[in-house]
């Protein structure tokens, strides 16, 4: 007892406070450079992308002034004469991601379903590692593929495979007719297909396989199928990681250079049929800008660039707006 009275003295406590306001006082400091810290990170991106939306900006406007709105709307890039028109560049880049997806999307829904649900345990891991190493593959390596050894098959099997069969069909024949030499959109959008599958793919596989085993257990014990399963359970679950790889796929599609390059065919020109050749914005810059001169030229490119920019900003800002509206009617029986 006499110990225990002596620990609680005046001075004994005395210190124990100072102690501990001194304990408060260090976790105080620490608490509020990490949030500062965090915070300038945080804000360091928005700075960076604020600086190239001016920076583009300012070296676009030459052309801006120039020919205004207009640019956006204008089917025409003549070099020598400097009228240039950003429309071919547009379609170019929205009618090959759009390609890309369709192709992409199911191949890397199917994917990530059969590695997270029906492949066995033995064989996940290789096919795993397998779409990894294809994700890492440089854009180059995709493009000389496909100039050397997808366009030539294709030129001579596919594409006339496909005159003779879809090209029959009113309305949507045109789009395949024209040249039959493998280069132009289409295959520059399967070429893209190749290269965004596997990072979508890996995304959906890795957002399907954080879903609770329990839920899925739980729906296969009721007499659920598979394709029900996924459906009903996983899909609502994880809606916002697929969407995200979507989006991921679909934001490589469009900043695509070298590989669009190789095969697109590089014509600023548009045409209905996919077998013809066009541009697309990325491959437009790759081969010009570094022989642009200052002027409407150089300037036209940063137009390019900033036409570029604010595609993906809508890309995304319509991809979030749908994952509020679904989140708003999450609940809500129809």
């Amino acid at each position: 007892m006499a110990d225990n009275s002596s620990q609680n003295t005046p001075s004994n406590k005395k210190k124990l406070n100072l102690r501990v306001n001194k304990v408060a006082r260090i976790q105080y400091l620490q608490d509020f450079f990490f949030h500062k810290l965090t915070l300038f990170f945080a804000s360091s991106v928005l700075i960076v992308l604020l600086g190239i939306i001016i920076s583009l900006i300012i070296s676009a406007w030459p052309t801006l002034k120039e020919s205004g709105i207009g640019f956006f709307f204008k089917n025409e890039w003549n070099v020598v004469n400097s009228k240039f028109g950003g429309l071919s560049s547009i379609y170019g880049t929205l009618v090959t991601s759009i390609i890309a997806l369709l192709i992409a999307v199911p191949i890397s829904f199917g994917i990530a379903v059969f590695l997270t649900e029906t492949c066995p345990i033995w064989l996940r891991r290789p096919l795993g590692i397998a779409i990894e190493i294809l994700a890492a593959i440089p854009s180059i390596i995709y493009g000389m593929f496909g100039l050397f050894v997808f366009a030539p098959i294709f030129g001579d099997y596919i594409q006339p495979a496909l005159h003779s069969t879809l090209g029959q069909i009113p309305f949507i024949g045109i789009l395949f007719s024209g040249p039959q030499n493998g280069i132009g959109v289409l295959c520059a959008g399967i070429i893209l297909s190749f290269m965004i599958i596997p990072f979508i793919a890996s995304v959906i596989r890795d957002v399907f396989s954080i879903v609770p085993p329990i839920l899925k257990e739980s729906a296969y014990g009721i007499g659920c199928t598979t394709w029900e399963v996924v459906t009903r359970i996983v899909l609502p679950y994880t809606r916002v990681g697929v969407v995200g790889g979507v989006m991921l796929g679909l934001g490589r599609a469009l900043g695509e250079t070298m590989a669009i390059t190789f095969v697109i065919g590089n014509a600023h020109r548009i045409n209905a049929s996919l077998f013809s050749p066009g541009s697309s914005i990325a491959s437009t810059l790759a081969n010009e800008f570094g022989e642009a001169e200052p002027g409407l030229h150089y300037a036209s490119l940063f137009a390019l660039g900033l036409t570029l920019f604010i595609i993906t900003f809508v890309v995304l800002f319509a991809a979030k707006l749908m994952l509020v509206n679904i989140d708003k009617k999450k609940g809500v029986k129809s």
